[in-house]
């Protein structure tokens, strides 16, 4: 099992915000909302682990 990794992990990550927002362009609110759910079961198949993905949403969840 793997933990959760929450420190800056992307390479040029100003460059994947920026084509991550490029890929919403021209999007309704709907479609867009599609688009992030996508990413997101994608991402979390790619990652596997379910104790790392609980703790994913456990972070996510706080308002901070």
């Amino acid at each position: 099992m793997n933990a959760l990794n929450t420190t800056a992990n992307i390479n040029d990550p100003d460059g994947f915000y920026a084509e991550l927002i490029a890929a919403h362009q021209g999007l309704s609110d709907d479609e867009s909302e599609a688009l992030n759910a996508r990413l997101i079961l994608t991402l979390a198949n790619h990652i596997g682990d379910r104790e790392v993905l609980r703790e994913a949403l456990a972070v996510a969840a706080k308002k901070e």
